[in-house]
């Protein structure tokens, strides 16, 4: 969070503004508005298995997420996407389609918005990243017995096992 104007550098004071409390500077104007950090990763699927990686690093070292991880400033949130399983896995991957949006509001890091796609190998071998204990694909029962990072890729990962067990095809 702010506390000090990032225009004149005076100390923000909290003000009521559009129905919410908002810092704002007293001497020229400038109003801080948080917001969401935003994420990109995939789902990748073979064999009726699931790609996960399991975190080497703070929050939810040792549990298990789906590739993934911040946007930069300037990516394109498909390019940030490709760009984190690569470094997480080592495995070049395309993009087939959007699969899901959702907020995540339990990273003690900050609330964000996660934006995940499907997506196909299309080169490399798993490899660990310096983010990543593990890695590998699960079938859905082997998931079950995992413990799972962050709320947004758990309810993905969910979703995933449901639609194997209701016969729904992934893509």
């Amino acid at each position: 969070m702010s506390t000090y104007c990032l225009l004149c550098g005076e100390k923000l004071q909290p003000i009521e503004l559009e129905g919410r409390t908002r810092l704002a500077c007293s001497r020229c104007g400038w109003i801080y508005y948080p917001q969401l950090k935003v994420s990109a990763g995939v789902l990748l699927e073979e064999n009726e298995h699931l790609l996960l990686v399991q975190r080497a690093i703070e929050p939810w070292k040792g549990l298990w997420y789906l590739p993934a991880g911040y946007l930069e400033v300037d990516e394109d949130p498909i390019t940030g996407a490709q760009r984190e399983t690569r470094e997480e896995t080592g495995l070049q991957v395309s993009v087939t389609g959007l699969r899901s949006v959702g907020m995540y509001q339990d990273d003690p890091r900050g609330n964000g918005i996660l934006i995940l796609y499907n997506a196909i190998r299309t080169s490399g071998e798993l490899t660990k990243g310096s983010e990543s204990l593990d890695m590998g694909f699960f079938s859905k029962d082997e998931i079950k017995h995992l413990p799972l990072a962050g709320a947004s890729h758990m309810q993905a990962i969910r979703q995933w096992i449901k639609e194997k067990e209701e016969g729904i095809s992934f893509g």
